[in-house]
């Protein structure tokens, strides 16, 4: 059984752009690679897995997301950091065109991105996490079965304020595990996780 880190992209890993599939408009966030490293150090899988609806949109190609996907891994490994697995949803629901407009089971919230990631390793849920800054990337993470991490970058930060305030009014539920600043925060926490569990054993 294989512990594994599943990544949303946007606005986790890099900053959030409207439609990003131009490598000239990759800007990854601090403290990124550094956490990914650590990951990769510990013995973590890491899979990003994220909805692609400008493939949908036909805003931009398939290979286009395989192209920059290709250039975000080689700048993580100038840094000493790698991505496993990238795994992504091309598809909508009502914005697609042609064969990409359909209600698929890989696009988060569902969990076949997840599953996907099955078919390279023996996924150990009690020691994997989800790690992203949107409600629908922590759901996912829970429908799938592993802890979910919300992260401040991206829309993290706002929908974080946006519970506390429900919770002061009376909301019983944080719909996360745990929120982080940023990956590295997230990274640090799940490092700790994995210390205790050893301590325990």
């Amino acid at each position: 059984m294989q512990p594994v880190i599943f990544l949303d992209r946007d606005g986790t890993m890099n900053e959030e752009v409207n439609y990003l599939y131009k490598p000239e408009d990759l800007r990854i966030l601090p403290g990124v690679a550094e956490a990914v490293r650590l990951f990769n150090e510990n013995g973590y899988q890491v899979v990003v897995v994220t909805n692609q609806a400008g493939v949908a949109r036909g805003y931009y190609t398939e290979q286009d997301v395989e192209n920059l996907h290709r250039y975000l891994n080689d700048l993580l490994k100038c840094a000493g950091a790698h991505i496993d697995h990238f795994f992504y949803c091309p598809h909508h629901p009502e914005h697609g065109i042609g064969e990409y407009k359909k209600k698929c089971h890989c696009r988060k919230p569902e969990t076949g991105l997840f599953e996907r990631a099955e078919e390279f390793y023996q996924v150990d849920k009690e020691r994997s996490f989800m790690i992203g800054d949107k409600l629908i990337d922590v759901e996912a993470g829970r429908n799938y079965g592993v802890r979910s991490i919300l992260v401040g970058t991206g829309y993290g930060s706002g929908i974080y304020e946006e519970i506390k305030k429900e919770e002061k009014s009376g909301r019983k539920e944080e719909p996360y595990d745990f929120y982080a600043e940023d990956l590295m925060g997230a990274a640090r926490y799940i490092l700790e996780q994995g210390q205790d569990n050893r301590g325990r054993e």
